[in-house]
């Protein structure tokens, strides 16, 4: 695929056998014929245009136009081009890519360029059918930061082990500023090992750091039933397992797809979103402990108790789920 301002190139190199297979031409070698492949252009349009579907910034483009097959004797291959003229500049271009279903270790090499400067590749396969690239545009990191503090909010949001330890650490209660210093310690720590993973600084592996996120979320609960004559080390607690859950959310971000042309930016945006989802648990969670500790101190004891509880049992499944059965929650 090559970006030239608002048009479209996608050249398609495929090799005689595949198309000879999808065709029925036998042999093999009469599907470098432009004579026995020109009756059969229409079949071999829809089939590229079944099989190789590209999007810009989320819309689906229209069948492609494909030109006549240019034979590639030396690598038994023929070229297929086809040109899309776009409303503006793109900010992402996708591309869904699965071409021959028949065979199961078939593979798409992507090349991507804009201009004539090849900027990202890519293999597809059928594992993984889909790949989106980022331009080097205002609109290529606008998407990039759209993409990613979405999927920061949604991870976080949807995280149970995450979303855990935070009720944890918030359970016992507290003055606003005590909970402030202890979500920010958690924050500073994650942000510190999060930007170590991305950028393969240090990441450790991960059959290492679930089991010890679940352990974390087991110690806060702890904590919260021994806590005894005004003793608060929640802040620490936090700092200390926030470089844990850091390297659990470096691997979420990995399996999304970093282009290194915009990893800065979408480490900072997925963080910025993680940030967003968690202050949105806390303010729910230490507004609706607070208001039942105002009608009832009794109260929000026992359910600190039992929410501690409830804690512990959970983190305890998860590590030992995640230590002796393979597949465990992540």
């Amino acid at each position: 695929m090559r970006l030239r301002g608002n048009a479209l190139e996608v050249s398609a190199v495929v090799h005689a056998f595949d198309l000879a297979y999808e065709l029925k031409i036998e042999p093999v070698e009469r599907v470098l014929d432009p004579g026995t492949l020109n009756p059969r252009l229409p079949a071999i349009a829809a089939l590229l245009n079944e099989r190789l579907r590209v999007t810009v910034d989320g819309k689906a483009l229209g069948p492609g136009d494909w030109s006549s097959p240019e034979p590639i004797p030396d690598r038994q291959s023929l070229r297929f081009r086809a040109r899309y003229t776009l409303d503006g500049t793109p900010g992402v271009v996708g591309l869904s890519a699965y071409m021959f279903p028949y065979d199961p270790v078939h593979q798409t090499f992507v090349n991507v360029y804009e201009g004539d400067e090849l900027v990202t590749q890519a293999i597809l396969d059928r594992g993984r059918t889909d790949f989106e690239h980022i331009t080097g545009t205002r609109q290529g990191t606008l998407a990039v930061i759209r993409k990613f503090v979405g999927s920061g909010i949604h991870h976080i949001l949807i995280g149970p082990d995450h979303m855990l330890f935070l009720v944890g650490l918030l359970l016992l209660g507290g003055t606003v500023r005590r909970l402030i210093v202890v979500v920010s310690a958690f924050t500073l720590a994650h942000s510190i090992t999060l930007s170590l993973a991305a950028l393969n600084i240090f990441d450790p592996p991960a059959h290492i750091v679930e089991p010890a996120i679940a352990l974390s979320i087991v110690f806060i609960g702890v904590d919260n039933l021994i806590v005894r004559g005004g003793r608060d080390v929640r802040a620490w607690i936090a700092f200390a397992f926030g470089f844990v859950h850091g390297f659990g959310f470096a691997g979420v971000l990995r399996e999304m797809g970093l282009e290194s042309r915009a990893l800065v930016w979408s480490l900072l945006s997925f963080n910025l979103g993680v940030e967003i989802g968690q202050l949105f648990v806390v303010i729910v969670v230490a507004t609706a402990l607070a208001a039942l500790r105002t009608r009832s101190e009794t109260a929000g004891r026992r359910l600190a108790f039992v929410g501690s509880l409830g804690v512990i049992a959970a983190g305890t499944f998860w590590f030992f789920e995640r230590v002796f059965f393979s597949g465990g929650a992540a």
